[in-house]
């Protein structure tokens, strides 16, 4: 198969992934604040307007209640409306609306009705954001059954996944690392690589201690394990992607070989989804693990103010310390 392939930012893949869903499918529209003639906060939706006029790429105000409700109504007549959250601390207001209709409407309907919504929400640190404008909520949306939740951690994820989650036929939460917005990598534009949606995959291959992450920790997480091989330490990185539904045959079948597992994210320690990770893992491998599974973790408190925000979120000394901690047993 022939390559078609362009070195992207995450944030221009997104761009290129949203352009190639409206162009095959016309029922594909993009709806938020300042999506359109801005181009958006972070510039994701720049050039869409144009192209594809204002009927398609719609400006709304200030409502996230108002833009979620709309797009379900949208949905239950045959489009697939993707809906643009400005922020991961602006999503709120309309969590009603996801919460009590997008993600129960097909239950209530005995499998009637689907509503094909994705919704795009920047998260996470690294910014030197304010208050309300950093955030990781992840958790709340993969604990709502009905809702399917996403995060890509690389362009070439940006520009696929979102074309599967807008193709999809569920609700989807795309999540969306901010501070990895204009980091780099080819991307093949024309041959998917082949990886479900709603897969999770090894980013590195690993002997020594498992390493489970998801979204901007990633790279931290890949960092953290070029460093630890100084130490002769081999650590195998799994990219969850999909953190509802989880897909954790990748964890455990490289935890039944490390026989210890360090999970990391930004988001808060408590309720996170690492401590669903850990519940199952220890479930799963108990016989295999030769330590405690390890959680690396934002901390349980406000996010704080930008100027701190560095001894907040979790970095490689961190990583490397949880896995000396797993070592340790």
């Amino acid at each position: 198969m022939t390559s078609n392939a362009s070195t992207l930012t995450l944030a221009k893949a997104l761009n290129a992934g949203l352009r190639r869903s409206m162009e095959n499918d016309p029922k594909v529209l993009m709806m938020g604040e300042d999506v359109g003639k801005l181009g958006g906060v972070f510039r994701v939706t720049d050039g869409l307007q144009k192209d594809f006029g204002e009927d398609r790429v719609i400006d709304t105000p200030l409502a996230e209640s108002g833009i979620i409700g709309t797009a379900v109504g949208l949905a239950l007549r045959g489009y697939r409306p993707v809906c643009e959250i400005q922020f991961d601390g602006f999503v709120f207001p309309g969590y009603d609306q996801l919460v009590t209709q997008v993600a129960k409407m097909h239950f209530r309907s005995g499998g009637r009705l689907r509503l094909p919504i994705v919704v795009r929400i920047p998260y996470g640190g690294g910014i030197g954001a304010v208050e309300h404008h950093s955030e990781s909520p992840e958790a709340y949306f993969a604990h709502t059954p009905g809702l399917k939740v996403v995060t890509c951690a690389n362009p070439i994820d940006a520009y696929w996944m979102l074309q599967d989650a807008i193709s999809a036929d569920d609700p989807i939460i795309f999540f969306e690392p901010k501070r990895r917005y204009y980091e780099k990598a080819e991307v093949d534009l024309d041959n998917h690589p082949g990886i479900g949606l709603h897969a999770s995959r090894v980013v590195r291959d690993g002997s020594d201690v498992t390493v489970a992450t998801y979204g901007p920790m990633v790279k931290t997480c890949l960092e953290a394990a070029v460093a630890a091989e100084d130490e002769e330490r081999s650590l195998e990185i799994i990219d969850l992607r999909t953190l509802s539904p989880l897909d954790l045959d990748p964890v455990y079948e490289s935890v039944r070989r490390t026989g210890r597992l360090v999970v990391v994210h930004e988001a808060q320690r408590t309720l996170g989804i690492g401590t669903e990770v850990a519940a199952r893992v220890t479930e799963e491998c108990f016989y295999s693990l030769e330590a405690p599974v390890v959680r690396v973790t934002g901390y349980d408190t406000p996010y704080p103010p930008a100027r701190i925000e560095d001894d907040y979120l979790p970095d490689l000394d961190r990583v490397l310390d949880g896995v000396d901690r797993a070592l340790a047993y």
